[in-house]
């Protein structure tokens, strides 16, 4: 059973600049439901976060870098902020802050740092002394899934590896998969898809599936990443440790992003304005 989540919020956003000089893009928020059932603002970390807790999960760690101070300002709960509201007569927005801190006040949070930005795979290593012997979750921090009930969650948990090479990924058709990973597949009879092949960023994709940044791991993966060397744009590339899993055996598995769950990525500033309006008109009843 899964129990530990790792989020990483280290890049420095740089194709979201200037905003994103001092104010971390994870930080960027969208339209979520609040408790009184109307559309709130909510940074995207801090929806993705809530989504997982009211998952189930309680043991996080968060692997942030230089400039990301404000992340960790955001979830260190501030009741006196809420008594000024209260105080203030504002207890009609105060609610979902309070839900947030209870929250934070319940879980387990670990701070790490990625002193420099060195790629996914090495913004995962960074948290190898967490992870410890546990299988966890992966997530990266801006991206955002819309699914009822989080059953986008319970199908790629439910794939989690049995061995100690296994890995579960998340994936979706794209039309232009050069800016992902992007997995080769075969679909078995019982519906669930063995991957053969990964690769990152690839000029000439194999296939249309690209990978969503939520992923299932044994400790193993760390092993993999501390043998691997720098990748595409010279990064350390968590696809190139996924693909040393495969090599040496492993069962790695995909799970299809169904076409009902909305995937919310603030990468870019085309893709910020799609998650911001869609979140909205999710949230209203409007067609996306």
């Amino acid at each position: 059973m899964v129990e530990k989540v790792v989020i990483t919020a280290a890049g420095l956003g740089t194709r979201l600049l200037p905003t994103t000089k001092e104010l971390p893009k994870e930080m960027l928020p969208i339209y979520v439901r609040g408790i009184n059932g109307m559309p709130v603002l909510k940074p995207l970390l801090q929806a993705l976060y809530e989504q997982l807790y009211e998952y189930g999960f309680r043991e996080f760690c968060f692997v942030v870098g230089r400039g990301k101070r404000a992340i960790e300002d955001h979830f260190t709960p501030d009741w006196d902020f809420v008594e000024k509201l209260q105080k203030k007569g504002k207890s009609s927005t105060v609610s979902d802050l309070e839900k947030f801190y209870d929250m934070l006040e319940n879980s387990v949070i670990v701070w790490v740092s990625q002193p420099s930005p060195r790629g996914f795979g090495d913004a995962v290593r960074t948290a190898r002394h967490f992870i410890g012997e546990d299988n966890f979750l992966l997530c990266a921090g801006d991206t955002y899934i819309i699914s009822e009930n989080s059953d986008f969650l319970r199908r790629l948990l439910s794939a989690e590896p049995r061995d100690s090479l296994g890995a579960a990924l998340l994936v979706q058709h794209v039309k232009d998969p050069r800016q992902y990973g992007v997995v080769v597949a075969e679909r078995k009879n019982d519906g669930t898809l063995i991957v053969s092949s990964v690769v990152e960023k690839p000029e000439k994709p194999p296939s249309t599936l690209a990978i969503m940044p939520f992923y299932v791991f044994t400790p193993y993966i760390i092993r993999e990443l501390e043998l691997i060397g720098p990748g595409v744009g010279g990064e350390l590339q968590l696809t190139d440790g996924i693909q040393r899993l495969i090599d040496e055996g492993g069962s790695v598995k995909a799970v299809m992003l169904r076409q009902n769950e909305i995937r919310l990525d603030i990468g870019t500033p085309e893709t910020y304005m799609h998650a911001f309006v869609t979140s909205y008109r999710y949230l209203m009843g409007v067609e996306t």
